[in-house]
């Protein structure tokens, strides 16, 4: 499975919602969604700065990953970017494949 950090920040409802719910019942609500999508939740930060949290899931396809931001968004209380991660052997990889650039101006 391929892993993926969603991060993002609260509207003001949302902070509202999370002060309700606390910590632990904001994991679980973000672990059982991630779960009934097929993946994993690998890690859930709270952090300090322009994202109020931090996440690293393993999701079955980009298809998955994209429900999960999906469901997040269409909720309207969190703003959320997701990425999809690569680990060292894929990194390898992708450079093996970098193929021919001009670069504009070249």
């Amino acid at each position: 499975m391929t892993k993926y950090m969603f991060h993002g920040s609260y509207t003001a409802a949302g902070a509202v919602g999370a002060l309700k719910d606390g910590g632990t019942g904001r994991l679980k609500a973000v672990g059982d969604l991630i779960t009934s999508l097929g993946g994993s939740l690998e890690s859930f930060y709270w952090a300090l700065g322009k994202d109020d949290f931090y996440l690293v899931a393993e999701m079955p396809d980009s298809h998955a990953a994209a429900a999960v931001a999906m469901a997040v968004a269409s909720a309207g209380s969190v703003t959320i970017t997701t990425a999809e991660l690569f680990d060292i052997a894929a990194m390898d990889d992708i450079v093996s494949r970098r193929g021919v650039y001009r670069a504009p101006g070249a």
